[in-house]
């Protein structure tokens, strides 16, 4: 099978020859002309994106504010007395104000350094009580607390170093019971329960009330003393 040859068109001389019109030339649309094409065929998506730019500044204009909350530093992990808390053993959370206690540590940095006076477990508030400062520490397996004896002369002679019997007396009489065997007196801070900061037991102590005393104890009886302090009258009895 052979090819045909593609006739020639017809020349444009010869068809202006003929009376012919010349072709139209093509017209190019402006770049105005072809934004308002482009607008034309995206209405849709455009009146689309309006709507739901005007829903969601609706949507934030009639949403409530968020409540009001505090920072409480809380521990992430059950700790044992005497433990000394790193960032690792603390976090921030953030709470309800009338959840929070009225004196709690707020900040990591006011938390990490400090040793527990007792065992805390996790997602427990720290609040100053709940700490000693790191320099007070006392002999391998004891805890560091503040005690307030029922005598202020008793309280005024003891000094550091001396081991104490801390005996739980009732006020309507009868037989004590003794909470903590060789007590080892320690140094009190500064700051600490004798300064007007009333260190460990948070507090400033009534002219009338005796001193705080600053003791090395062991976890088990530092939780007894914390039981008996708010129902007996503590009473300390120096011993070799």
């Amino acid at each position: 099978m052979s090819l045909l040859p593609t006739p020639p068109g017809p020349d444009p001389a010869a068809r202006s020859a003929s009376g012919a019109p010349p072709p139209l030339p093509v017209a190019r649309p402006t770049p105005a002309r072809r934004w308002r094409l482009l607008l034309w065929r995206s209405r849709a998506l455009v009146a689309a994106l309006c709507l739901g730019a005007t829903a969601a500044a609706v949507v934030h204009a009639v949403r409530p504010p968020p409540p009001a909350t505090v920072p409480v530093v809380v521990l992430t992990r059950d700790v044992p007395a005497g433990t000394t808390l790193t960032p690792d053993d603390v976090t921030v959370a953030r709470v309800a104000p009338g959840a929070a206690p009225q004196r709690v540590v707020t900040t990591v940095p006011d938390a990490v350094g400090g040793v527990t006076a007792v065992a805390l477990p996790a997602s427990m508030p720290l609040a100053p009580a709940l700490l000693v400062d790191a320099a007070l520490t006392g002999p391998p397996g004891t805890v560091v607390t503040a005690v307030r004896l029922d005598d202020p002369a008793v309280a005024a002679l003891l000094t550091p170093g001396l081991r104490v019997d801390l005996v739980a007396a009732r006020p309507e009489g009868g037989h004590g019971r003794t909470v903590a065997r060789r007590a080892l007196v320690l140094p009190a801070p500064a700051d600490g329960p004798a300064g007007a900061g009333g260190g460990l037991l948070g507090g400033v102590a009534a002219p009338d009330e005796a001193p705080p005393v600053v003791v090395a104890l062991t976890p088990d009886e530092a939780l007894a003393v914390a039981e008996s302090s708010a129902s007996s009258r503590l009473v300390a009895v120096v011993v070799p």
